[in-house]
């Protein structure tokens, strides 16, 4: 049997196969509040052994992208806990992707026009949020300029996380996904080249991950560390991170530390199809150091990703773009079926079903 498609014990959760589908943003939700056609494309796409939700924001200073559901008002659990329920009564498992975009964001998104925060008040370079262009009018806007966290203040944002962590448990989720990859909040704390603070959270290795550790230490105690996923990407571009002098061994210390912690997983985001520097030529090493259930995404296709599984480097194989497209991704490789292609043009944004629940199932050779 292909490995890509045999069950997974994944810290107690058992998964009926090995493929994940990756957290994609989607924008799609009025007043940042799961709705009905939320429930309809997350129990559409069930049939993946473990779903990671969207970027879900864990506050409105996290947010950079309009109309993405988040985790920090009853209503939005609420609306989380329609499509947890669904995704459970199709047989699925699904964790909810906690998002903080740092200063990748803009002042129409942030309360009273604050600016956005980050690790340093250094604006990111060409990069942009989903955001106001005026009101009413939405579209990709330039990233606003941000003002540095006091050191104080860096505990405040983990207890919000904490927080939106414990409403994921509450909404029914299975576990968290700790978005800490593609240039936000946490990889603005861990960039050597862009955190030039002098205080504790600063300078060294240890300092920089410190702020990723507690935060990971502090979910653990709150909802268990089998519930617990992380996010990065080691040697990413995205959102103008640029290369440091010691990368390869921040990261690596960043394996070392997260494997001493038992979590439900790392996942490892793959930048090679969008311009970062490929992770699959760092994977052995982080293997190596990284000893518990490892995830990656990014350009997977089904011999990729079963040479992956077989050689022993991953575990768990993400998809993204394909499983829009695709709700019935993993029947669809199972069988060798051709894949429908994504409409990109309806990728982000209030198109109603049109790119988001109308995508059909393999019809055989006549559709």
């Amino acid at each position: 049997m292909e490995m890509l498609f045999s069950t997974y014990d994944l810290a107690g959760l058992p998964l009926s196969n090995r493929m994940v589908m990756a957290p994609m943003t989607r924008a799609r939700a009025v007043n940042d509040v799961p709705d009905a056609a939320t429930v309809t494309y997350y129990r559409q796409r069930a049939s993946a052994g473990l779903i990671v939700s969207e970027g879900v924001p864990v506050s409105r200073e996290g947010m950079g992208y309009l109309f993405t559901p988040g985790l920090y008002t009853e209503q939005q659990v609420a609306g989380w806990r329609l499509v947890t329920n669904a995704v459970h009564e199709a047989g699925g498992r699904i964790f909810a992707q906690l998002w903080h975009v740092g200063r990748i964001s803009h002042v129409s998104l942030q309360e009273a026009g604050a600016s956005p925060v980050s690790s340093v008040a250094r604006r990111a370079e060409n990069s942009q949020a989903y955001a106001w262009i005026v009101q009413g009018l939405a579209g990709q806007v330039p990233a606003s300029a941000p003002r540095a966290l006091a050191e104080d203040e860096v505990p405040r944002v983990t207890r919000d996380i904490v927080a939106a962590a414990r409403g994921a448990i509450t909404a029914g989720f299975d576990g968290i996904e700790l978005h800490a990859a593609n240039g936000y909040l946490f990889e603005q704390f861990i960039n050597g080249e862009l955190n030039t603070r002098l205080d504790r959270y600063g300078g060294s290795i240890a300092n920089r991950l410190r702020f990723l550790l507690d935060t990971v230490d502090a979910l653990a105690e709150a909802i268990g560390a089998q519930r617990v996923g992380v996010r990065i990407s080691p040697f990413g571009r995205l959102n103008d991170m640029r290369a440091f002098d010691d990368e390869a061994q921040t990261w690596l210390t960043a394996a070392n530390e997260l494997s001493k912690r038992n979590l439900a997983y790392v996942h490892l985001s793959d930048q090679c199809t969008i311009g970062g520097s490929p992770v699959g030529d760092f994977l052995q090493a982080f293997r190596d150091a990284y000893r518990g259930t490892l995830i990656a995404a990014g350009g997977f296709d089904k011999p990729r990703a079963e040479q992956a599984l077989q050689r022993g480097v991953l575990d768990l194989i993400g998809f993204g773009a394909p499983f829009i497209a695709n709700p019935d991704l993993v029947e669809r490789l199972a069988n060798d079926w051709p894949l429908a292609a994504v409409d990109r043009s309806t990728l982000y944004g209030l198109h109603g079903e049109h790119g988001y629940t109308d995508y059909p199932p393999y019809a055989g050779d006549a559709a």
